[in-house]
């Protein structure tokens, strides 16, 4: 099986064509020569799919392939699952972003709450959504999805809310879910059952210690239904996954 590599641009087969400057600076990585075969996926169409490709010339800084056949290949999960994560502290937000992106999640919303330890604004926003993205990106490489998961820019959970939790047009469809420690809660597999294998959904996930009471009632008043994992307290970064686990792998 060859590399695969993700190229946001267009892919023609039967055509030649240089290669972004981030995937040619990963092609180059692996020290391919002419000759030597590549697959390339753009995540764009209706259809999924990836292209043949051969490396014709290796630069300094450059490198040009000829695009081959294209294959049909649909790997995504048939439900469409949208995150919505209070982002949690340190660098876990960068392994929650590369494990959702294997499990399939459509999206992933990061978000600040009133107890978030991680707080970005500005240029330091911009750049940890594209060190994301590109994390998405690479993740898509390795497990095989032909598809990039949309990462939204940061925002405010309250500021998300008010915006009637549309972070996109996906995921203003769907059953709206919130992981939840209240007593009472429904467990997500009960939630969840009878909802079609192609049900899309919406979680939202909390920071370390949780979602405030105020902020909870927000989500609730937005449509958000309180669920449950069990007993057991999760970490920030665990809680999610384990929920996209359970409807993107059964």
């Amino acid at each position: 099986m060859s590399a695969r590599f993700y190229a946001d641009i267009a892919l023609v087969p039967g055509t030649s064509l240089g290669l972004p400057e981030q995937t040619a600076r990963h092609v180059q990585v692996l020290r391919l020569q002419p000759g030597g075969h590549i697959t390339l996926f753009n995540g764009r169409g209706a259809l999924e799919g990836e292209f043949d490709a051969t490396v014709e010339r290796m630069g300094r800084s450059d490198v040009e392939v000829a695009v081959g056949a294209w294959t049909a290949t649909a790997r995504e999960a048939p439900r469409a699952i949208h995150l919505a994560a209070v982002m949690p502290a340190n660098d876990r937000m960068d392994w929650l972003i590369e494990k959702a992106t294997e499990l399939g999640a459509a999206s992933i919303q990061p978000l600040m709450s009133e107890r978030s330890v991680l707080r970005l604004k500005g240029e330091r926003a911009d750049k940890k959504v594209a060190h994301w993205r590109a994390a998405a990106a690479a993740a898509c490489e390795q497990c095989g999805r032909n598809r990039v998961p949309l990462i939204h820019e940061v925002a405010t959970l309250a500021d998300w809310l008010k915006a009637g939790a549309r972070a996109g047009a996906a995921e203003a469809a769907g059953t709206r879910l919130l992981l939840s420690l209240q007593p009472g809660t429904r467990p997500l597999a009960q939630a969840t059952a009878g909802s079609g294998a192609q049900a899309a959904f919406t979680f939202l996930s909390g920071p370390e210690g949780g979602l405030s009471p105020a902020e909870e009632a927000a989500a609730l008043a937005c449509g958000f239904a309180p669920v449950t994992l069990g007993p057991r307290v999760l970490r920030a970064e665990t809680a999610p996954l384990a929920c996209l686990a359970l409807l993107t792998l059964t």
